[in-house]
Formats: C-alpha cells, structure tokens, sequence
C-alpha cells in the first residue's frame, strides 16, 4: 500500500502543468495487475494540486468589474475573488471556464440565472460569477445532494455556500485531509486570499459538484 501511496504522489506532481498522463498499467506485488488511469489520469487530483498552488499566491480580495481578454482572460494576478480561486484552479491544467462558460450561455442564455438584467452573455464577467458556475456545473458535471457532502466529497469536487447576507461563495475540495477532523479540506477565497481550510460544513451548503472534462 505505502508503494501505491508513494505512486499516487509522484503521478500527481508530473500533472501539476495540466498534461493528462494516458492510463497505463502498473504491475505490483504477486503479479497483480492494477489500472491506474485513477492515479495517472486523475482529473481530480490535478485539480487538487492545482488549488493547492493558489494558496502560494497573495490575493486582495477585489470583485469589481473589469473588461477581459477572451479567451484566456483574467484580472490582475494579484486580486481575485472566490470564483477567481476555480476559473485560474482550471485553467493550469488547460481548461478554460470563460470560454466554457460563455458559449453555453450563448446557447441556453435562459438556463442561467438572471439576477444582473443581463440580456446577452458578457465574458467579462459570467464565469466569475457563482450562480452562473453552479448551472454550468450542473448542466456539465456532476451533481450531487448537499446533505451527503461529507460522506461523497472526493479530492477535485466543488461546494457553494451561502454565507451570512445572502453572499454565494464557492471552493476548490483538495486530497489534504483536517489532522483533527479527517475531513477533506477546500482551498477557497473568502476575503483573505487563497486558503486552505476545513470549511467543507462552516455555511449553508448550496451545491456540491464535479466537473472532470477529459
């Protein structure tokens, strides 16, 4: 098992650029033949090491709205918000939320929340926002029912809360598990910058997802 462990860890630090590692086979002890696309191909893994890199970054916290590049767009490194934390977690390992997000608005513009007076997609802003996020989640992804979070959260998932006033929030579940709790830890923003922490039941879960495109 520690040598499984041990190859897990180093299969993720080879995907932290986004490369996905074709599956392979792995031959172990007493000739046992293990596929390990799980470990070599893990989306939810690089996700996670992803995440984590974000809590290396030094963030103020700033939501404003700001004209973007497209694709690729993105504000200053140096500020962000919750959302920003999953859009630039995707984009290091080649996924694109803007680009995603905005060309499934223009597609089912109805599908998606209106709660700005937007009457068209705006790629400045959609994919930084967290309901917008949340059917895009649903209508691509997984979803999963809020009150089961803790038993079927796995490493690469993503939770939204509402916070106290009525403020979404959204963040990245990572494979590092709390030493007191046992329970996975998320890297989110929620004011501060970047952080890890075991928040996984701190607010009012919303929504609870996993996104692992190919």
């Amino acid at each position: 098992m520690n040598f499984i462990s041990d190859t897990v860890k180093s299969t993720v630090h080879f995907c932290t650029k986004g490369q996905i590692i074709k599956p392979i086979i792995l031959m172990i002890g007493f000739g046992w033949l293990l596929p390990v696309a799980v470990m070599a191909n893990d989306v939810g893994a690089q996700i996670s090491v992803a995440a984590m890199e974000r809590t290396q970054h030094q963030i103020t916290y700033d939501g404003r709205y700001l004209a973007l590049a497209y694709p690729g767009g993105d504000v200053p490194a140096n500020i962000g918000v919750c959302t920003d934390v999953v859009i630039r977690t995707y984009r290091a390992i080649g996924v694109d939320l803007q680009v995603l997000v905005h060309e499934d608005m223009q597609a089912a513009f109805a599908a998606y929340p209106n709660h700005w007076g937007n009457r068209k997609p705006d790629a400045n802003i959609d994919h930084r926002r967290v309901p917008n996020l949340q059917t895009f989640f649903t209508r691509h992804g997984q979803s999963f029912a809020v009150g089961q979070a803790d038993a079927t959260v796995q490493a690469g998932d993503l939770i939204t809360w509402m916070l106290p006033g009525n403020l979404p929030h959204i963040g990245v579940v990572t494979d590092q598990r709390h030493p007191v709790s046992g329970k996975l830890m998320i890297v989110h923003n929620v004011g501060s910058g970047p952080k890890l922490e075991d928040v996984v039941q701190a607010w009012l879960i919303t929504g609870h997802y996993r996104f692992l495109p190919n």
